[in-house]
């Protein structure tokens, strides 16, 4: 074979693996437009493992299940990093895929994030991370900006749910520890045009979303995080499920006697390996994987 369709044939699957991204406003975000900085990603940090920072175009990649099993339903997932980075494969992407082994379409969030100086963005947050009090003051508004990004989303896929093959009244979101708050963040305050049908918070950071009462029309929950969790977030999750309960709301807990903070997809050798196969489950009782 010449080297020109070589060439062609490679670019040729590149494209056909490439993930389609949506900028989730026309132009600048509210809030926002006076950011002047990029979006970047770093691969070697402290969190050993791909980050997203200094988001200032929210997006939506779009992962598609295979049109032969897809069934409908569709997952916003909201990566975590304390509002300063996205943990982008094992809070995203890795999601995504697995969701889409099930049939599910899924959307992978890239919320505004607070500005980070350096080129090390896990470096600048490690150390701001021993006081959440001064870190909830940073990321303040920046947290109200993620959870407009979230209901945003659930518009942006409910309006084209027709054109992604998505049953309308099949849309989810969950996140990942500040994407839990982002999750949460929706779950509290939607409205009729981006109420989620159904929310997955998983090691959920609730301190930065104050007090809200559990909406009369809540959706159901699934809930997972770990007793050992290094930051102090496991009451987090079992507080919220119980706010669920006492409202009469539908809700599911899964608290893993260990797997820490962050455990997301990687593999530890511990039950939280498994986790998201009990969110298979929960789909699966609750009619989400059936076409």
């Amino acid at each position: 074979m010449c080297k020109r369709c070589l060439f062609l044939l490679v670019l040729m699957v590149s494209v056909a693996h490439a993930q389609k991204v949506i900028n989730l406003y026309n132009g600048a975000a509210p809030g926002s437009e006076k950011w002047s900085w990029r979006e970047q990603e770093n691969v070697k940090n402290m969190f050993q493992t791909p980050v997203v920072y200094n988001v200032v175009q929210p997006t939506l990649t779009v992962f598609l299940p295979d049109p032969a099993n897809a069934n409908g339903t569709a997952v916003i997932v909201c990566p975590g990093g304390a509002f300063h980075t996205l943990s982008i494969e094992s809070e995203g992407n890795e999601v995504a895929k697995w969701l889409n082994k099930k049939g599910v379409a899924a959307f992978v969030l890239r919320y505004r994030l607070v500005h980070s100086v350096t080129d090390d963005p896990v470096k600048e947050l490690i150390p701001k991370m021993a006081d959440f009090k001064k870190l909830d003051q940073e990321n303040d508004s920046v947290v109200a900006m993620a959870i407009a990004d979230g209901k945003k989303a659930i518009e942006y896929v409910r309006q084209n749910a027709a054109a992604y093959g998505i049953n309308p009244h099949r849309i989810g979101i969950m996140g990942f520890s500040a994407g839990g708050t982002v999750t949460m963040g929706v779950g509290f305050t939607y409205t009729p045009g981006n109420r989620p049908d159904f929310l997955a918070p998983v090691y959920l950071y609730k301190t930065a979303l104050g007090n809200p009462a559990v909406p009369a029309d809540a959706p159901p929950v699934f809930i997972c995080a770990a007793s050992d969790d290094q930051l102090g977030l496991a009451k987090h999750s079992t507080t919220l499920y119980n706010q669920w309960l006492d409202a009469g709301k539908s809700a599911e807990l899964h608290m893993y006697l260990k797997g820490g903070h962050g455990f997301g997809m990687r593999k530890n050798n511990i039950p939280t390996d498994t986790w998201i196969e009990r969110f298979g489950d929960w789909l699966s009782l609750q009619g989400l994987l059936s076409k």
